[in-house]
């Protein structure tokens, strides 16, 4: 099975190139097929799987469509971050005094040579060493200077290479080339044009100069900006920021008001103040870094905060402003506990910013300092149980009501026991009739439950009078009947205890808390030591071993049958995440036979998975990157049988 894993490893490094080449191609020639976020995500999965690979040291390709010539600068690309933690973990090798801050603009890169203050040449990206010369084309755009004058008047003797980004305005996109996806696409398509129409509707906008004789007219990165720009040149903005917590608030801040920009960016560029061509000159620097935007996060006010209610825990929800987080619209996101909200700093009113990335659901990141004049105020939580009234105790990571007796977290509790125990028959409703009747009021009750004591909750009185039977009735009392064979993880994870669920207790059993008579004997230290817990998880796991230790003991010597000692079985050891459809099987079966063969299943990818179960391996869902980037492998449904059978 390894080797087929190493064949499909190897076809997937195989696809990714072609597709990176691919679109390289269209995006280079004007035409570009997917989205800078969709390219970016095929890269990083290239990155992931075969860092050496030669098409990451490859810029693109050109048309062939005009003569060819040398830059005067290196055109390579830059590395990314597409994330705070990705920026940070770059900055911790990467301490500058001062970090300067500019647009990534989103267009397509222009090389203009000059000789002696005159405009000899304009030349596109290309390889990243040779372009296509375009300077006919160049003449015409906003920005381009046919000769170069100071603020006095003079002409300026410049000979080098003045780099900018050729792009399109929001309103030139609006008016006149609708019909392009975006506003690179139609720069991109226009400024190669052999008949140069349409490129007075285009921009240069110019970040970076080098002069092909011995002196530079400026001395850091902060004067190259201001000398362009006395040089006439569109430039753009440039921010000083002394940490790299401080680039991360300023690329909020930019996230926020982007939208109001005339020309589209997808990130910022992050460099040193002192100026490093040697580093420049690299197919790809190393000095300086694209700290990117994502699809996956955006900027928006808190207006309120809902508690939601799971069994005795309230969790705090944020509602805000409408977003658009990887094409959809999002207003709500975790904040997941009160002592989340005080490390944020969150308040109604605060700016936040909220992400989605993966599979997670949406949350609130960090928000941004606040401003002048801006009116917040402080969240409330919730004082007393909606149910039962009692007190609630704020524990920081937790808010929760303590009356053991409160019926929304018994309810809660069942509910949580059919499910894991999966119990199908035995559907919410019904089980919240039956407490609600006072028939059902521990997990031991529905072991005593007859089919005379169900038929009501399925038949009429006047059917009941006529005696006729419930099938009803019956399959819900056979369904619970022939599930009193349990697994010891699946048993405790039955009883609802707070972030314990199956995947976590078999941690335990199988290092050697393998009885019940060991796991409620265990204290915290015990459970801390074991691989995945922490003092915090396993103190509350100890506690909620003890609010529940009667039931535990009671339900096992008179109604089930507990598998105790290690998991055993083809799966024993190992996890699985299924994705997508199945064609032979319903995803819970599949789930139970992973069960039934010694394994657990997780709802997630993460780094302790040993399989991702997908029909389509080759897509580029979130689970399936998230995968490739932890080296997890990721087979196919028929794998998985395979699997299953040896």
């Amino acid at each position: 099975m390894e080797n087929l894993f190493d064949i499909d490893q190897a076809a997937r490094i195989s696809e990714l190139a072609a597709l990176i080449k691919k679109y390289q191609a269209s995006y280079y020639n004007g035409e570009g097929e997917i989205s800078d976020f969709e390219f970016d995500r095929l890269w990083d999965e290239l990155k992931a799987l075969d860092p050496q690979n030669p098409v990451l040291q490859k810029v693109g390709a050109d048309s062939g469509n005009f003569a060819k010539l040398r830059h005067v600068m290196p055109m390579g690309s830059q590395e990314k971050a597409a994330d705070p933690n990705q920026f940070l973990s770059w900055a911790e090798n990467h301490a500058y005094p001062e970090y300067l801050v500019e647009y990534k603009l989103d267009g397509a890169s222009l090389e203009l040579q000059f000789e002696r203050g005159i405009l000899k040449a304009a030349v596109t990206r290309g390889d990243g060493t040779t372009g296509d010369e375009i300077t006919s084309n160049a003449k015409k755009m906003n920005g381009v200077p046919a000769a170069l004058y100071g603020a006095d008047g003079k002409l300026v003797d410049y000979t080098g290479g003045v780099r900018g980004e050729v792009i399109m305005t929001h309103t030139v996109h609006k008016t006149l080339y609708s019909d392009k996806a975006n506003c690179r696409n139609a720069a991109n398509g226009l400024m190669k044009r052999k008949d140069g129409q349409g490129c007075e509707n285009l921009k240069l906008i110019a970040y970076d100069a080098w002069s092909s004789e011995e002196k530079q007219p400026f001395n850091d990165e902060e004067e190259k900006i201001r000398w362009l720009k006395n040089c006439g040149f569109n430039v753009v903005p440039l921010k000083i920021c002394n940490s790299p917590q401080e680039v991360i608030e300023y690329r909020a801040e930019v996230m926020e008001k982007r939208r109001e920009l005339e020309y589209d960016i997808d990130g910022l560029v992050v460099k040193e103040r002192q100026i490093n061509h040697a580093d420049a000159s690299r197919a790809r620097p190393d000095r300086q870094i694209a700290f990117k935007f994502s699809l996956e996060e955006a900027v928006s006010v808190l207006r309120k905060v809902e508690w939601s209610e799971s069994g005795a825990t309230y969790t705090p929800v944020a509602v805000f402003d409408e977003v658009q987080l990887n094409g959809t619209t999002v207003q709500r996101a975790s904040l997941a506990n009160p002592e989340t909200m005080r490390r944020l700093g969150v308040r109604i009113g605060s700016k936040v910013v909220v992400v989605k990335r993966g599979e997670i659901i949406p949350k609130i990141e960090s928000v941004l300092p606040e401003e002048e004049g801006q009116q917040t105020s402080e969240i409330l939580l919730p004082e007393r149980c909606a149910s039962c009234g009692a007190v609630l105790i704020d524990e920081g990571t937790r808010l929760y009501c303590p009356n053991k007796k409160c019926g929304k977290k018994i309810v809660h509790q069942l509910l949580k026991w059919v499910d894991v125990i999966d119990i199908r028959d035995l559907g919410e409703t019904l089980v919240k009739s039956l407490f609600n009747s006072g028939r059902v009021r521990s997990i031991s009750d529905f072991y005593t439950l007859t089919v005379d004591d169900l038929t009501p909750y399925f038949l009429n009185e006047e059917s009941r009078q006529k005696e006729k039977e419930s099938l009803g009735a019956r399959k819900v009392f056979d369904s619970i009947q022939s599930h009193k064979k349990i697994k010891l993880a699946a048993y405790i994870a039955g009883f609802d205890i707070e972030d314990m669920g199956e995947t976590m207790i078999q941690k335990l059993v199988d290092s050697g808390f393998n009885t019940l008579e060991k796991i409620l004997n265990a204290k915290v230290e015990d459970f801390a030591s074991v691989y995945g817990f922490a003092e915090i998880s396993a103190g509350n796991f100890v506690e909620g071993l003890k609010e529940n230790m009667e039931e535990l003991l009671f339900l096992s010597k008179n109604y089930i049958q507990l598998e105790e000692g290690k998991a055993e079985g083809v799966f024993a050891g190992k996890s699985f995440c299924f994705t997508g459809e199945l064609r032979t099987m319903k995803r819970q079966d599949a789930e139970n036979l992973v069960k039934q063969k010694g394994g657990t299943c997780k709802s997630s990818v993460t780094k302790d998975l040993s399989y991702l179960v997908t029909n389509d391996t080759s897509s580029g869902s979130s689970k399936n990157q998230k995968a490739a980037k932890l080296g997890i492998p990721v087979i196919t449904e028929d794998e998985f049988l395979s699997l299953a059978k040896s």
